[in-house]
């Protein structure tokens, strides 16, 4: 081979070896350079970037929520109104993935126990036509009251820096309202999507309320007597928006697990609108008996 065809061969590959090494150089991870005796790395340093010290425990639930839903809102059927609105007749189990037990279980309502406590629970309360007055117990405790039922739920949020556990709740007495475990979900970014603005000067407080309720005792996922059991797993995740015609709302998607009583999760979503007050909120307790 001569030396000019050599050349021509060699040199497209000696540019592309170049090439690489450069790119390779300059796509290195920060990660990759050494660290100075004695500093700590990012990682380190809460993940705010080199130099600005540990990022200190994370405020109290109240003060880090990424949105507001304290205030008295109203539920806005937009779906199933014919099992909500008003009590459905017996064997109306339309929807419902029932196995064989619970219905057989469902069989034994009738209407004189219309009212009763069982529909009232945490897996049928939010499904009830009426009105939620929020507010917080504690910095760490959201309160939600309910006019229908005259229920009240406690959603609890983990003490900032306390050990997370949950082998304490199963000691605890069961009620209708379980023990709800609650955190705030967060979006990420600063993008509204139900608005659709785009990021501008200071990031929007956009985020969700995620609440897992167990140890509750048994109900009714509809008031003619359709049941969830004691071992039921109920999730909700809590959406806040605002509308500049609409108002204030939130959305609330449940899923309810009972293995016992469903042949797979019941989901539904339950829509709330904010009021300007509470002077509309009309408790009435519902019967236990």
């Amino acid at each position: 081979m001569s030396a000019r065809i050599l050349r021509t061969v060699t040199a497209p590959i000696m540019a592309a070896a170049m090439c690489a090494v450069i790119i390779t150089a300059v796509i290195q991870p920060e990660a990759a350079q050494p660290t100075p005796a004695g500093e700590a790395p990012p990682a380190a340093q809460g993940g705010r970037g080199r130099g600005r010290g540990p990022a200190g425990p994370p405020p109290p639930a109240r003060q880090g929520a990424p949105v507001d839903l304290t205030g008295n809102w109203v539920s806005v059927v937009t779906e199933d109104w014919q099992w909500r609105m008003r009590t459905p007749p017996k064997g109306d189990y339309a929807s419902v993935p029932m196995t064989p037990s619970a219905r057989q279980q469902a069989d034994t309502w009738d209407p004189s126990k219309d009212g009763m406590c069982e529909a009232y629970g945490v897996g049928g309360i939010m499904r009830m036509p009426g009105r939620l007055r929020i507010s917080w117990q504690d910095d760490n405790t959201l309160k939600i009251e309910t006019d229908a039922g005259q229920q009240t739920r406690l959603l609890r949020f983990a003490t900032p820096g306390a050990p997370q556990t949950t082998s304490s709740v199963a000691s605890q007495p069961r009620t209708l309202q379980g023990d709800s475990v609650a955190q705030w979900v967060r979006s990420g970014g600063a993008f509204d999507a139900f608005l659709e603005r785009g990021a501008g000067a200071a990031p929007q407080r956009w985020g969700s309320l995620n609440v897992v309720t167990r140890n509750m005792s048994p109900g009714w996922l509809r008031r003619n007597g359709v049941p969830y059991s004691q071992d039921a797993v109920i999730t909700e995740n809590f959406t806040r928006f605002t509308h500049a015609e609409a108002g204030d709302w939130f959305v609330v998607t449940t899923t309810v697990e009972d293995p016992q009583n469903l042949a797979q999760p019941f989901i539904t979503s339950s829509n709330f609108k904010k009021e300007a007050d509470g002077s509309k909120f009309n408790p009435t307790p519902c019967r236990t008996s």
